[in-house]
């Protein structure tokens, strides 16, 4: 459903992304994970869209990002990282307004919005404005943008990040509740991420790709079996 070939991002003399490939399939968790500045964020961006690779490509559901952005984002629902939104509109207005976009109206337009705000288990704030919400709620009005429109593939960039123990047991219970029919990346330098929700997880650093394997398998790396331990092994050399 999603395939990633040799992404690369320059940014001046500065390579951020190094020719980075991956494939995600339907059922598939992928956790994409890294420590701050190893470009995770810049290559969700690329694949969403939201900025031109300096070379390779990303196709979604057969649509390739840089020739046919249209096809390929109306397979695609993100949520980047302090995603947007318009905070003066109720949890409603807003996640209406985004139907709207996607092309939705009357009643089809109302169904997608009833059945967004209960997945992402907002009916009782859905008359509230956002800016009266809390964060973790904020979140989740994002994540319902997200999945409206019930997109085959599904792209989030640091999901859970300073969310309360609570809130991410939400957030990530919805995410396993949709996993089944849909790809999904999770962008992250969060590890407890990979064992709440991952099937799967390609570690990032320094622009590469350093692993790429189940939960199991990047523990079985290193002796101590420990994922933490692995994830410095992987992107910590450089810095020894």
């Amino acid at each position: 459903m999603l395939k990633v070939d040799n992404l690369k991002k320059s940014f001046g003399s500065f390579q951020a992304v190094k020719g980075i490939s991956f494939t995600v399939k339907k059922g598939e968790v992928l956790g994409f994970l890294g420590p701050n500045g190893a470009g995770k964020s810049t290559t969700m961006r690329m694949i969403t869209g939201f900025i031109p690779p300096t070379a390779g490509t990303a196709e979604i559901c057969g649509h390739d990002i840089i020739k046919d952005p249209v096809g390929a984002k109306r397979c695609l629902g993100y949520l980047p990282e302090n995603a947007p939104s318009y905070r003066s509109m109720t949890v409603t207005d807003f996640l209406s307004f985004i139907a709207n976009v996607r092309g939705f109206c009357g009643a089809a337009a109302k169904e997608k919005v009833d059945a967004a705000i209960e997945k992402a288990k907002l009916t009782t704030v859905a008359k509230q404005t956002i800016d009266t919400l809390s964060k973790g709620y904020r979140q989740r009005t994002c994540f319902a943008q997200a999945i409206l429109h019930d997109p085959q593939v599904l792209i989030m960039d640091e999901p859970t990040d300073g969310l309360d123990p609570n809130q991410k047991f939400v957030v990530r219970q919805m995410i396993k509740e949709m996993a089944a029919d849909k790809a999904i990346i999770i962008s992250t330098h969060i590890l407890e991420e990979v064992d709440a929700v991952c099937t799967r997880a390609v570690v990032i650093a320094q622009g590469e790709i350093k692993a790429d394997g189940t939960p199991d398998k990047l523990r079985s790396m290193d002796p101590s079996g420990k994922l933490d331990v692995v994830f410095r092994n992987l992107t910590m050399k450089e810095e020894r």
